[in-house]
């Protein structure tokens, strides 16, 4: 079940792009690990993730971990049915696992539509306190994801920092 309004003092998004180089993974998500916990320490409970592929993925597999040991929640939000159309076949069957296992899947639309991408952020971002990102760039759908985070004066947590 989706978490209600007030809980968004509990909430943390993730945002990142699709692509992360190899060599920077397991350090990327070790961070991604530590800094995660110190929110679930912190009282933060629940994780809006998007489910695309790269920093998504990554995402959803650490909070997926945390939950084996704290007692906190994996919601996906998807901005169209069928975005994995374009998934490798690798990356489906982590997708479908990853939806299986989250607490509650989210879908904003049934079909793709210029802009569910950006629907889908804003979604997340309005539901949270803190955004845990992965950003290296100052363009691109990460980069007016923490901008808009920024606006709606969530605190902001770059992985990309700690690299």
């Amino acid at each position: 079940m989706a978490k209600e309004i007030s809980d968004k003092i509990y909430s943390c998004c993730f945002t990142g792009h699709r692509t992360i180089p190899s060599e920077k993974l397991i350090s990327l998500n070790d961070i991604l690990t530590k800094e995660t916990e110190k929110l679930i320490l912190n009282g933060i409970k629940y994780f809006y993730c998007g489910g695309a592929v790269g920093f998504d993925t990554l995402a959803a597999r650490v909070v997926l971990e945390l939950k084996k040991i704290y007692d906190i929640q994996l919601i996906i939000v998807v901005p169209n049915m069928g975005q994995d159309k374009y998934f490798t076949e690798k990356q489906k069957k982590e997708y479908n696992q990853i939806l299986h296992h989250a607490d509650t899947v989210i879908y904003l639309s049934d079909h793709y539509y210029k802009g569910c991408m950006q629907k889908r952020n804003q979604y997340m971002v309005e539901g949270s306190t803190y955004c845990i990102c992965y950003l290296v760039g100052k363009t691109g759908g990460t980069a007016y994801t923490v901008n808009y985070a920024r606006k709606h004066h969530l605190n902001i947590i770059n992985t990309a920092n700690f690299l």
